[in-house]
């Protein structure tokens, strides 16, 4: 299965959109991509794909902190985009200043990502770096912004004005299977602030969600408060969670993983849930 042409999307809306993306992108001789798989750098990295010039290279980092699963998401919607697709090992949980998990963890991990970036940019004399954000972005809590401004990495979709509901319907036209696939996150954000972040727990916590992922569980993210797992899955689901059999399911895999409590957050699955207002995501 080949993706469809941005010039077969016909709503004049989109056209709109995609004429401003194509503004900034077609200046640009050749454009590294920083790629998690996800959906927003998926449709940014087919857009670059079919518009820019040059050289397109996404590239997607790897470490404990990202799920297998996204990895395995990104090399599979590359090889769809038919675009040249590198992995780069990062090192954050080799940084205190992340692994002490302090409200601006993110600002270590994307600095130390971007650094490298930039680097393999250099060496594959490319000289534009771009990443996925769009304007919905502006309204959360992202230290990691603060990181893209000092490395100089832009973002075309927010300066196009995409929304996250332009990427979807774009993406969905395009014929990306993820364009509705639910925002992921790393795992470091799993962890209450303060929490130290360690090899072993990033570990525990991805092999309990791939268990929630093998329920049918899409929406779900599991909050490592030491001794204690908080379960958010979306709040339409919570009563499939609740019945007997996933329950039990779900503490026999916690028990085995070492949990000692595990809890079911009420409120369902919701950004910002370690902010002491809710308003920004961790």
């Amino acid at each position: 299965m080949a993706l469809k042409s941005i010039n077969e999307i016909c709503e004049p809306n989109l056209r709109d959109l995609l004429s401003r993306i194509r503004a900034i992108l077609e200046p640009m001789a050749g454009v590294l991509v920083a790629f998690s798989g996800g959906v927003d750098s998926s449709l940014l990295l087919a857009l670059a794909a079919q518009i820019c010039k040059g050289r397109v290279v996404g590239v997607t980092a790897s470490s404990q902190t990202y799920p297998r699963r996204e990895l395995d998401r990104a090399r599979e919607i590359a090889r769809l985009i038919g675009c040249e697709h590198l992995v780069v090992r990062t090192s954050e949980l080799e940084d205190e200043r992340f692994t002490s998990n302090p409200l601006n963890r993110c600002y270590y991990c994307k600095h130390e990502l971007y650094v490298r970036l930039k680097a393999l940019a250099t060496e594959m004399g490319i000289e534009k770096i771009i990443e996925g954000s769009t304007v919905d972005d502006l309204g959360d809590y992202r230290p990691g912004e603060q990181a893209l401004r000092e490395l100089g990495i832009t973002s075309p979709l927010r300066q196009a004005n995409f929304t996250k509901k332009d990427v979807r319907e774009i993406a969905q036209r395009l014929g990306l299977p993820n364009w509705s696939k639910p925002a992921g996150a790393c795992l470091a954000s799993r962890f209450a602030y303060g929490i130290r972040i360690t090899p072993e727990d990033l570990a525990r916590i991805e092999k309990l969600e791939e268990v929630l992922h093998e329920m049918g569980f899409e929406q779900i993210r599991a909050r490592f408060h030491g001794d204690l797992i908080r379960i958010e899955v979306d709040p339409q689901r919570i009563g499939d969670l609740a019945q007997d059999q996933m329950r039990d399911r779900i503490v026999q895999a916690a028990r085995r993983l070492g949990f000692r409590y595990i809890t079911l957050d009420l409120q369902g699955y919701r950004m910002g849930s370690f902010n002491p207002d809710g308003t920004f995501p961790p």
